[in-house]
């Protein structure tokens, strides 16, 4: 099996080392291609007006001046001379739950891994504030190829990519896994955050309050990683809402 791994956190951060561990549990031919800087929240966009700067630095080890979508893209119809079987995408520094899905370069490596025909996970793992310096990455590595395995050999449809979710815990204290559904976040928590530079110009921050997980729906992604499960969704590439359409049908009919 050859493995196709990518990341949004750049081509030296350490869940992209944890995710190498969980593939080499996996295949002996793994392909790494990743950003070579953070690029966190770019979502699943393309580099149309850049040209794609690529740098080897190890053997079947690339890093390229791009998105997430850009690396994937890259390693299928460029680097590699034969395609993947799989793509993880991961693992992130951080949850991608709720609506993380819609801005996470993350979930858009595996998403374009998807779009290409190729079964693709997204990895991330959880942190709080107290370990936001040293995650626990080793849940991470623990569990993941196992459940990889066993959603492979279940077998994936099409245009379906699975965004897992690991909690913020040691192995030990993983309470399961749980099947979710995207979960919605509390919006009341966005905030802008104002400060000034140096000369006194104003500039802003998009964050979010510290709060935690509040109103979490049951069987969410979200819900899930507050009681230390891991949350395995599937989520689709077509976003059409076959009910409304169904309304705008008849109303235009």
């Amino acid at each position: 099996m050859r493995i196709l791994i990518t990341n949004d956190d750049g081509i030296h951060a350490e869940g992209l080392d944890a995710c190498e561990t969980i593939a080499r549990a996996l295949s002996d031919e793994i392909w790494v291609v990743a950003p070579e800087t953070d690029q966190s929240g770019v979502a699943h966009s393309l580099s149309l007006n850049d040209p794609l700067r690529l740098r080897e630095v190890g053997d079947r080890r690339f890093a390229v001046k791009g998105t997430p979508t850009d690396c994937v893209i890259m390693g299928l119809r460029y680097i590699m001379q034969e395609p993947p079987d799989l793509v993880l995408s991961g693992v992130n520094r951080g949850r991608n739950c709720a609506e993380d899905v819609t801005y996470s370069g993350t979930v858009a490596g595996a998403m374009e891994g998807t779009v290409l025909g190729v079964p693709s996970f997204a990895l991330s793992q959880s942190y709080s504030f107290a370990n936001r310096t040293d995650p626990p990455w080793e849940t991470a590595i623990q569990f993941a190829p196992d459940l990889i395995r066993r959603v492979l050999e279940t077998g994936m449809p099409r245009d379906v990519l699975v965004n897992v979710n690991f909690p913020d815990c040691k192995p030990e204290e993983v309470a399961g896994i749980a099947v979710t559904c995207q979960g919605k976040r509390d919006q009341e928590l966005l905030r802008i955050e104002p400060r000034q530079d140096g000369r006194g110009n104003p500039y802003y921050w998009i964050a979010f309050a510290r709060g935690g997980i509040r109103g979490a729906a049951h069987g969410s992604d979200l819900a899930a990683i507050a009681a230390n499960r891991i949350a395995v969704t599937p989520l689709k590439l077509d976003l059409t809402d076959e009910p409304f359409m169904t309304q705008l049908a008849e109303l235009f009919d």
